[in-house]
């Protein structure tokens, strides 16, 4: 099964690191962030990757190569412009033969076992889902969360009920996705995701998982400086908001 890495963003937060480089390529613990995610997906036993890039994009095929170093094939995806999240991985079907593509977002860290997603695989292809999540704990930055579990249900939070009686997750940014999903959306045209998923919640056509290990949105300066101190054996950093 391949992979695609999400690496289009114009990464507003991260300014000013982000004015010459694209976000994926910003280093921490002495790689890039993307190399952390095409390392993990190399050790789940993915050799196929495609990556999209917009803003700066050509820093991104320059640094990576076609992905001998890692053990992996690089095909790229680049958007202009940029097309949101359902966009690119709209486009990123359209380069590839398979029915299900694993996706990760491009400026994250994570420990998340790829190999544990792929294993779902089987089972979902005699099911209707059009899609499988990982959530995770709300972070600071994010403390309501985007979507409610039931079970292997994903559904939509109880934000219009004074007490909630289910708590809310974070999209991690990593899912399991049937080619279906995206039949609505035109090639190169810009699309978010979030409505294509609230769709299938509708339709009871979207699963997922809680995730309690590490996970990271570096979103911020700070965050990236903080996960390089992490990585680097450096005590008592904490990462910030």
């Amino acid at each position: 099964m391949p992979a695609m890495i999400l690496a289009a963003g114009r990464g507003e937060r991260m300014r000013p690191l982000t004015d010459h480089s694209p976000k994926p390529l910003l280093v921490a613990g002495g790689k890039r962030l993307i190399e952390w995610q095409i390392e993990r997906l190399h050790a789940a036993g993915i050799r196929e990757i495609v990556i999209n890039h917009a803003w700066l994009g050509a820093q991104i095929p320059a640094a990576l190569g076609q992905g001998e170093r890692y053990g992996v094939a690089l095909q790229y995806s680049p958007e202009n412009p940029a097309l949101e999240t359902a966009g690119g991985i709209a486009k990123a079907f359209s380069l590839i033969a398979h029915d299900y593509l694993l996706v990760t977002n491009g400026d994250i860290y994570c420990d998340y076992p790829y190999a544990q997603l792929i294993q779902r695989l089987p089972a979902l292809e005699h099911s209707r889902l059009l899609a499988w999540l990982v959530l995770v704990d709300n972070p600071p930055h994010h403390p309501r969360g985007d979507f409610g579990l039931n079970e292997a249900q994903i559904t939509l939070p109880e934000r219009e009920q004074a007490h909630p009686t289910n708590p809310t997750y974070t999209f991690s940014g990593i899912g399991l996705y049937h080619r279906k999903l995206f039949d609505s959306l035109a090639i190169d045209t810009p699309a978010p995701l979030a409505p294509l998923l609230h769709m299938a919640i509708k339709t009871n056509q979207l699963g997922g998982e809680y995730y309690q290990g590490v996970w990271h949105d570096i979103g911020t300066p700070a965050r990236l400086a903080a996960l390089d101190a992490q990585l680097t054996g450096q005590p008592d950093i904490t990462l910030p908001n």
